[in-house]
């Protein structure tokens, strides 16, 4: 059943190992496998697991109910005061950066007999989450050491994710003093030192990430075959693990530019439009409700999306053999991506073996 997004399990195990491996290779030795994209599909969970990451990570917790894993589970995503009971029953450790949920996730794993693990995320300059460098994260950590029931393992950092901030051995070397500085202070071990996501992979390729940086949380390379901090696709990867398909519902020769008085469409955006002519355009039963059109591409090279409306895509097809009931193929981006394995209304057909 059409709209579906075809899910290769070997192109997916081979990125995983491939990426694992040179992750290893740099000094890396916990890898956190990020899974958020996949909305708890567990089929693609398992070639991850069998690629060799260490832990199963998600932003989250309805999906970390739901995974099953031997690994630890690690929530992503700052806690919400609302939520801590289950982030202490669903996950092993969570990233962290606000003491009074700290605390709340302190009495939660009192109250369910556990004992909570947590980073605590530093901002190096990215201005997502985290406490800022330079601040007094020492005292910080004083009032987190004294928490019965809140074990600190570990440090990290998020780049590229909001201020486009790349990483680079200037700022991860900042988490290590911090790493260097919590150690000697406190007397203690810090088990993780997390250095970022796919936007470390040049780095970790180059084996010119810090030395100290212990730990990488990777999801986009293994999906897309591609780092995030230049954009570049890995040359050791697949990049087509994931392969929208859709199917055309109607297929007409009309004008390419509207006829008529113009005001919004259906999302209330003023659209401008090229006068192409006449042109063969197809609709797709896909539209904006599943994935925005710039978030795919067409595998056949001939073809060009002109738009999106909530439930169908349109398509230029001038000069092709294609006709209605065909389908069309598109490679995703990671947003496109995120956006079809979170829809219902797309149907995930997993590849065991090609």
């Amino acid at each position: 059943m059409y709209p579906l997004v075809e899910i290769n399990g070997e192109k997916l195990r081979h990125n995983v190992r491939q990426i694992v491996s040179r992750c290893k290779e740099a000094g890396i030795t916990t890898i956190f496998g990020v899974v958020k994209v996949l909305a708890g599909y567990q089929e693609a969970i398992n070639d991850l697991i069998c690629g060799g990451v260490t832990h199963i990570a998600d932003s989250r917790i309805e999906n970390l109910k739901n995974i099953s894993t031997k690994l630890k589970k690690v929530l992503l995503r700052i806690p919400m005061e609302s939520e801590v009971h289950d982030v202490v029953k669903y996950c092993d450790i969570s990233l962290n950066s606000e003491l009074e949920t700290i605390k709340k996730l302190d009495y939660a794993a009192r109250i369910n007999r556990v004992m909570h693990e947590i980073i605590l995320m530093f901002d190096l300059g990215d201005l997502r989450e985290g406490l800022w460098h330079a601040s007094d994260y020492l005292n910080f950590v004083t009032h987190i050491v004294e928490l019965p029931n809140i074990r600190l393992v570990g440090i990290g950092s998020n780049l590229t994710c909001y201020g486009s901030v790349i990483p680079t051995n200037e700022n991860l070397g900042i988490l290590v003093r911090i790493k260097e500085d919590i150690e000697r202070t406190f007397n203690m071990k810090l088990a993780y030192i997390s250095g970022g996501n796919s936007s470390s992979l040049p780095l970790v390729y180059r084996k010119s990430i810090p030395k100290g940086i212990n730990n990488i949380r990777i999801g986009e390379a293994f999906f897309l075959g591609r780092e995030t901090a230049y954009g570049k696709y890995l040359e050791d990867c697949f990049q087509d693990v994931f392969i929208l398909k859709a199917q055309i519902v109607e297929l007409k020769r009309k004008p390419s530019f509207p006829v008529g008085e113009r005001g919004f469409d259906a999302f209330g955006r003023v659209v401008q439009y090229e006068d192409k002519g006449m042109m063969d355009r197809a609709i797709l039963a896909i539209g904006k409700q599943d994935v925005y059109p710039e978030n795919i591409e067409p595998l056949d090279k001939r073809l060009k999306i002109l738009g999106a409306s909530s439930d169908h895509l349109i398509i230029d097809c001038t000069k092709t053999d294609y006709k209605v009931g065909d389908i069309i193929s598109f490679r995703l981006n990671y947003g496109g991506l995120l956006q079809v394995m979170t829809s219902k209304y797309v149907n995930k057909v997993y590849l065991y073996n090609i």
